[in-house]
């Protein structure tokens, strides 16, 4: 596993850090999603997705349905394989909606990809 690149995006007091990994198998996207709970335990969500050969999967751990559909939407369009993209929140208080937290999810995953 390795990671490439990390993002940030604060939107009405909710924070939101976006991180891209290379990884080669089921056992490491496990291993950094308990690190990262481990690391961010006042973090709301973790929320991510991954594609490696033919396996792929999106989860929104507990965000409304479709909001995390986003990040494997752009793991698709950036034609990217053996890839995790992760997204922690930090809430701060006020819902954005599922639009806006769709919009969110995609923006500062998005951002990864910008040098």
């Amino acid at each position: 596993m390795k990671k490439l690149n990390e993002s940030y995006l604060e939107i009405k007091k909710s924070k939101f850090i976006s991180l891209l990994y290379q990884v080669d198998n089921i056992n490491e996207i496990e291993e950094i999603i308990k690190e990262l709970s481990v690391e961010h335990k006042k973090a709301r969500h973790i929320v991510y997705a991954y594609k490696i050969g033919g396996q792929e999967k999106s989860y929104s751990d507990k965000e409304p349905n479709g909001t995390t559909r986003g990040l494997l939407d752009l793991i698709h369009v950036k034609n990217l394989d053996n890839t995790l993209i992760v997204v922690i929140r930090y809430f701060g208080g006020i819902l954005l909606g599922s639009g806006p937290l769709t919009r969110t999810y995609t923006k500062v995953s998005s951002d990864l990809f910008k040098n």
